[in-house]
């Protein structure tokens, strides 16, 4: 009966036994799983943590970079104001150049067509006083200049442009030479065509295509006169002048140098 007795609270201990290292190995692993939980939640708010670092210094480095770019810009916007202001104030004195040149159009015109209108008549003049070449174009491109003036639809500065190109070409005349073609009309009343040949404004000669007739101006008499005495050297002179022969000294008569 003790042996039964003593058995059965062996049983009863090692049952408890088992039992509490059952329920402690159940604690433990509860324990585990729990402190495995709490760090992997520590790791995701680590995480999530680094994450928010990680966005503001992202953000951080695009606000630094925005603004570096907008002093850029900045800096570029000043320069740019710099350079307008100062064309603004060239472009203000311009403008008050050009005011100032149109308020003084008006004098400008009053004193410039009666310029214009005197250079014409000179020209004019000098033509009839001129050796007699070319008359029909000197004298028609006077008449242009006269009709020009008159005409509204032509500015003051073509006006003015037109008679110095026609100056100018009177000038050239001084010193170049020339071949053309020209009717006359001799003592004799005989009215022919002549090879003219025009050295400057010091010698106007003429001569027949068989040259036989040859002669020159008369500046002293202003008449037309048949002269021979350099038949050969004239007609040398209309080749030239035609460039049909090399360029090369001639001897013609020219008229004397008046005493001043």
């Amino acid at each position: 009966m003790k042996r039964c007795t003593s058995s059965s609270r062996r049983l009863t201990a090692g049952f408890f036994a088992a039992t509490v290292i059952a329920i402690s190995g159940s604690v433990f692993a509860q324990s585990v799983d729990q402190v495995l939980q709490a760090d992997q939640r520590r790791l995701n708010l680590a995480q999530q943590s680094q994450e928010r670092i990680n966005n503001v210094v992202e953000g951080t480095r695009s606000l630094e970079d925005q603004y570096r770019a907008i002093n850029k810009e900045i800096d570029g916007l000043k320069v740019y104001n710099r350079l307008m202001r100062a064309q603004v104030e060239g472009q203000t004195a311009t403008l008050e150049d050009i005011s100032l040149s149109m308020d003084q159009v008006d004098v400008i015109n009053r004193q410039i067509f009666p310029l214009m209108e005197r250079m014409i008549d000179g020209l004019d003049q000098s033509i009839k006083l001129d050796v007699p070449f070319l008359l029909d174009e000197r004298q028609g491109r006077v008449a242009d200049l006269k009709g020009i003036m008159e005409r509204s639809d032509v500015s003051v500065a073509e006006k003015f442009r037109k008679v110095m190109e026609a100056y100018q070409i009177e000038n050239e005349y001084g010193w170049t030479s020339e071949y053309f073609t020209q009717t006359l009309t001799m003592e004799d009343g005989v009215t022919r065509s002549f090879n003219m040949l025009r050295i400057g404004r010091i010698g106007l000669y003429f001569q027949s295509d068989d040259a036989r007739v040859t002669g020159r101006w008369d500046i002293a008499n202003r008449a037309w006169v048949e002269d021979d005495s350099a038949r050969n050297e004239i007609r040398k002179g209309l080749r030239m002048a035609r460039q049909l022969i090399a360029p090369e000294l001639i001897a013609i008569p020219v008229p004397a140098a008046e005493a001043q």
